[in-house]
Parts: structure tokens; sequence; C-alpha cells
């Protein structure tokens, strides 16, 4: 696998330690792209890690980026936040950020969780297990042999659409509308999928009124197991008003397609670049829920999410004044050496493989988690079952995106059937 980033990457590197400290914006969505943001972390982590950016085109912000500071603000949810976002840009649909439970606190954030938590409890993940496996299997059956294509199209776009349609209880034809929609999201103008505002908005028309529908069907029929249904028979979400139905969709969409569908891919990125860490893998099976764990943490899907102090507030030598915006860098934090041991490396067997920030901490932790190592565990399960290798043949296509750590592109072979 050629890396023609390496030059790259070494510029930027260089110019990261040029800069003054102060000066320091690790917000950039070219650096992740160029996966050159590591520079920036270790920098801040070593020298400010509680770091102010004054100059930004979302505004000030405080860079979060050690594994106990970002614990300490991800479970202080009084004194930090999620009201109005979880960004450090703002999602809106023309309006101003989309009321959704992860950008709520309590008590509106614990009701509405509440209501959609039962879809991913153990008792109805043991009832999905069949339906993900099957479809897997049906997924790598049909990848060719010996021949190049895009693993993030084939597989793992693949795999999350069908699994989240099933629980928002869609159509399946439809599953890649919720592909799209997710990237749509996150999209910046300019960088590939939308080039203004006003084409986003003009799908998030067509988004919402997709979802207006199937909640109208749901409403006007008895309870099913399905997120929608859930949504609009729940006593803390019945009533709720379209725009906040809408912004739970959203939340759920990304939520439940780009966070599993990265890792997917971060996956197989990551066997490929430690091909011992691979032969480990083969050779022992029972190490893929660790090697699932390993990929979370060393992939970091969410780089990062927001909170708004509510009050003065004393971390690490620094003065958060009320109503300013904090940044917690899950993707720092997850390489945090004093936490960590040997973190920049990628090692399926630690002894504390779920020792990682990557599904966030306190009342916001991933409601997804499980399903999302389940999915996990379930494709390499039946890769390694079919295939003695899946083989990374260039650099992959990153996202434009601070928020999003992920992959749009990343093209293998496989060789040869087991």
């Amino acid at each position: 696998m050629s890396d023609g980033n390496v030059d790259l990457k070494n510029d930027l590197r260089a110019q990261i330690y040029a800069t003054p400290l102060d000066q320091l914006n690790p917000a950039q969505p070219e650096l992740f792209q160029a996966d050159a943001h590591w520079a920036m972390f270790e920098r801040l982590r070593k020298e400010d890690p509680v770091h102010y950016t004054a100059e930004h085109e979302f505004g000030p912000y405080w860079s979060i980026t050690k594994y106990n500071d970002i614990m300490a603000v991800d479970t202080n949810h009084e004194v930090f936040s999620s009201e109005g976002g979880i960004t450090i840009a703002n999602q809106d649909a023309g309006e101003g950020p989309l009321p959704m439970f992860i950008a709520m606190d309590p008590p509106r954030h614990d009701e509405q969780r509440k209501t959609v938590s039962p879809i991913v409890a153990p008792h109805n993940l043991a009832k999905l297990e069949p339906l993900i496996r099957e479809r897997a299997a049906g997924i790598l059956d049909g990848l060719p042999i010996g021949e190049e294509f895009d693993w993030v199209d084939k597989v793992s776009m693949e795999l999350t659409a069908m699994t989240l349609a099933t629980l928002f209880g869609m159509d399946q034809k439809d599953r890649r509308k919720l592909t799209y929609w997710s990237d749509v999201v996150t999209a910046a103008p300019g960088q590939g999928l939308i080039d203004t505002i006003e084409q986003k908005m003009q799908i998030f028309v067509e988004y919402h009124a997709y979802f207006t529908e199937l909640w109208n069907q749901r409403v006007n029929a008895p309870p099913t197991g399905d997120l929608i249904s859930m949504l609009a028979h729940g006593e803390a979400t019945k009533n709720m008003s379209p725009r906040e139905y809408f912004g739970n969709v959203v939340l759920l969409t990304v939520g439940g397609n780009d966070t599993t569908r990265n890792t997917i891919s971060g996956s197989v990125y990551a066997l490929n670049k430690n091909p011992d860490q691979y032969a480990k893998l083969r050779a022992n099976p029972d190490l893929i829920p660790s090697m699932v764990s390993e990929t979370i943490r060393w992939q970091t899907p969410l780089a990062h999410m927001r909170r708004i102090a509510t009050r003065d507030f004393d971390l690490g030598g620094k003065t958060i004044k009320k109503g300013e915006k904090v940044v917690m860098w899950y993707v720092s934090g997850n390489r945090d050496d004093e936490v960590i041991a040997n973190p920049e490396a990628y090692i399926i067997d630690r002894e504390r493989p779920r020792q990682h920030l990557s599904f966030g901490f306190g009342i916001h932790r991933c409601v997804g988690n499980r399903l999302a190592e389940l999915q996990l565990r379930i494709i390499w399960e039946e890769i390694l079952k079919r295939f003695p290798e899946v083989r990374v043949v260039e650099e992959p296509k990153r996202s434009w995106s601070t928020f999003v750590k992920g992959y749009e592109r990343m093209k293998v072979v496989i060789p040869a059937k087991n």
C-alpha cells in the first residue's frame, strides 16, 4: 500500500510546531483529511492541554485534549451543557440549531433517550444478530475476487445502511438514502457532495418529508418496535414539534451510520497498516471482540463533541468563562500516553481494549455502542471465514471534517477465498 501523503504530513507537522502556541487551531478539516492532525494534538497535550483558540470561523473555543480532562468535562453536564449543539459548527436547518436529545440537558434529554434506548437493549440486539449476520454474509459473498473495489461503498456503507433501515422500519430499497442524508448533514459546501448551503437546505426538505411520512404512518397505527414508532407513541416524544422530531431523526441517522461504517473501514485499514496484528487475528479469531474495541479507540470515528460552560470553571490551570464553547477532542484523548500505554500503536490484544473515549461518558454516552460493536464483530467473524486477506491497495480518501473522522473511499482487493 503506497502512502502519497507522507511528504504532506511531514510539511504540516513542521508547520504545526512552527506556529506560535496561542495561534494553534485544531479545528481544521484539511488536517483531518490529510491524516495530519496527530501532530497538533501531540503538541497541545504536551504544551497546552486546555487550549484557547481566539479566532475561528465558528467563534472562539477551548480545546480539551487529555483523557482525564475530557472525562471531567464529559461527566459534568451541570457545568458543561449540551444545549444548542454538539459540534464546533452548529447543525441547523435554516432556523438555528436543530433540537435533538443529545443536544439537551436533563430532564428532557433523559426522557427522550429513554424512549428510544429499548431498541438497542440486549434482548433486541440478540434478535437482530441473526439478521445482521445473514446480511453480512450476503454482502461478503457478493464481493469480487482478484479485482479492485471500494470497500467503503460495497461493505461498510451497505451493512450499516441495512441495519439502520431496519431500526427505522424503512423499506430496504431506500437504505442508501440514509447514507446520503447522513453525509449531507455533516458535509461542507464545496467539498464534493454539496455546493451551497441552499442546496443542503433543499436536501433537508426532502429528508424531512420522508420521515414526516414515516411518522404519519406510525402514529396512526398500533405501536411497533422500530424507532419511528417509539418516538410517535412515547409519552415524552409523541407531542414533540416536527422540528424536534426531525432533529432526533438526524441524530439517529448520523449516530447509526457514520460511526459504525467508518470503524468497519478503519478496521481493514488498521490491520493492513499493522500486518503483525492481522496475522495475530487470523491465527486467533477469538481476538475479534478485543480487535473491535481497539479499532474503535484507534479510529475514533467522531473526533470531538462540544459543550457550553454554564458558569466559570477552572480546568487545567485555566478559567473557562460562562458561555464559552468547550470542545472535547476524543481523538486526542484516545492517544494520551498518561492513561493508555503505547497509544499510537494498534494492539488488538490490549489488556484493557475498552478503555477509550470514542463512545463518550456520562449521560451522553453513545446509546448505540453495543450495536456498533455487534456489527463490527459479526462482519469480522464472517470475513475471517471467507478470506485470508483483504488488502488495501492505496491510501484511502478521508472525510473533509473535524467531526466525522472517516473514509469516503478505500480501494481494496481480495486475492483469494479460503
